[in-house]
Order: C-alpha cells, then sequence, then structure tokens
C-alpha cells in the first residue's frame, strides 16, 4: 500500500535538512511517496505555517501524513504530537502550528512518547529528523494512530489576531501574510462583510472603494481588493506588487466599512 507524507518546513533546501528527513522516511518506509509543499516558510515563522496548513491539508486525500517543522523551540518541553483531523494526520511541534487547521473540524491528537515511533538517537535539534520524519514514516507502514503515545485534550493555541467591529459597523483587521505576488492577505473573512459592493477599504492613508470579484476587473498597475481564494480579504494591485505599492507588510491595520449611499 502506498501512503503519501508531505513535507513543510522554514528549512529552506540548500541545506541537508529536508534531505535528512526523507532518507529517514524512505528507510522505514521504502514504498512511501514523499511530497514537498514548501521548505520557504519564514524561520521560526509559526504563524506562517500555521496560515500555509489551514490553506493546503483541506484538499489532500483522507489518510494523508503531513509533517510539518516549523520549530523554534525544538528541544524544550513542548510536545511533538501527532494530531487526527480531516480523516488526516498532522506530525508536527504543539507550538500553535495547527491551531488554525483545527477551527475547521473535529480533531484528536497524541504526544509522541512511544520509543518505537522515534529514531534510536534523537538530536536535540533536529526532531525533524529523528522524531517527526520517523512517526509519520512508521504510519504510513501501518502502525496504528492509538500506539503513537498518550491522548492529549488540548492543543498550544497561536498569538492570532482576530478582526473586531465597532459600534458604527467598521470592520478593523489586519494583514496578516503578504504572498510572493505582493498581495496582502488579512484576517478578514469575506463572511464578514455583507455588501461587498459598497464596502470601502482602508489601508493607512489609502482608501480603496468597492471589492472586487477578480484581478482583471481594473486595469494593469490599479490597486484593488477582493476576497482570495481561502476567503479573507486581499489588497492587490493588478500584475502588481501591494506591498511595493503601499509599503505595507505584516501586522498593517486594515478598516472596511461601508461606503455611503
Amino acid at each position: 500500500m502506498y501512503r503519501t507524507v508531505t513535507l513543510t518546513t522554514d528549512f529552506g533546501v540548500r541545506d541537508p535538512y529536508v534531505a535528512a528527513m526523507k532518507g529517514v522516511l524512505l528507510d522505514i518506509c521504502p514504498n512511501v511517496r514523499i511530497v514537498d509543499l514548501t521548505h520557504e516558510i519564514g524561520p521560526q515563522n509559526i504563524a506562517e505555517g500555521a496560515l500555509f496548513l489551514a490553506g493546503a491539508v483541506p484538499y489532500f486525500p483522507k489518510e494523508t501524513i503531513h509533517v510539518a517543522v516549523i520549530d523554534p523551540g525544538v528541544g524544550t518541553e513542548r510536545r511533538p504530537i501527532v494530531l487526527r483531523t480531516l480523516e488526516q494526520y498532522i506530525v508536527c511541534p504543539d507550538n500553535g502550528l495547527a491551531a488554525l487547521l483545527v477551527r475547521q473540524s473535529p480533531w484528536e491528537a497524541r504526544v509522541i512518547s512511544n520509543s518505537a515511533f522515534m529514531r534510536d538517537t534523537i538530536s536535540p535539534t533536529f526532531h525533524g529528523r529523528d522524531i517527526f520524519a520517523p512517526a509519520a514514516a512508521h504510519l504510513a507502514s501501518g502502525a496504528p494512530f492509538d500506539q503513537v503515545g498518550s491522548p492529549i485534550e488540548s492543543l498550544v493555541t497561536l498569538a492570532w489576531p482576530e478582526p473586531t467591529v465597532d459600534a458604527s459597523g467598521a470592520i478593523h483587521g489586519q494583514v496578516v501574510h503578504v504572498d510572493r505576488f505582493g498581495n496582502l492577505i488579512t484576517n478578514i473573512h469575506h463572511s464578514m462583510v455583507r455588501e461587498p459592493a459598497s464596502a470601502s477599504v482602508h489601508l493607512g492613508a489609502h482608501a480603496l472603494d468597492g471589492i472586487q470579484s477578480t484581478y482583471g476587473e481594473l486595469p494593469l498597475g490599479k490597486p484593488l481588493t477582493l476576497f482570495g481564494s481561502s476567503g479573507y480579504l486581499e489588497i492587490a494591485v493588478n500584475s502588481g506588487s501591494a506591498a511595493e505599492a503601499f509599503a505595507a507588510a505584516a501586522g498593517e491595520h486594515v478598516t472596511v466599512t461601508l461606503t455611503a449611499s
């Protein structure tokens, strides 16, 4: 039986870290199918990793095993876990990396404490190779989830900014991610904006009227707003970079108001 194991890390690809994890996976489970999701998460950026997983994992087949290693607390008391949700498995540190994903579906989790799911020698600085990869490989080989270790009832949460609505009905949020196109992705979900065509989006001193459906609704080089494929409000420039155009980055305050009729 072929099982798919995906890899998401902040390791990059120039160093041997990802290759070592793949070697461990193949040594334990030679038939495993390894899929690289990304190794370009910002170094130690747990929030970026959590946003990535929430946007990618739901679209994979049942029983996929996802290994995610953005782990600034490696070697400390933070727990290594296997999480089961959306009929898939997430093998990762319990540091908030799965916090956005578990909002979407019921979950159960276990601490990786069974030594049979780890390498014999464990480096205090490379749990990706010595704990997470072997645990995923054993699951891919058919080892039962309930043998991983003891169940846990709660997960570490993520310091994730939640949008608010003031007395006037204005929605206050912020930019939480800048993608490779320079689009400014906010934490304001489409469900919060009842009349997109009548909305005005404010970023600093800039105001953009109306929320479009796609990038091409305005001429090349023009700034616009729309709800991206993840359902969250984005500020973009048609065939350009909103991050450059507005000199903006993650953390910038964004307000959505209704335009007076």
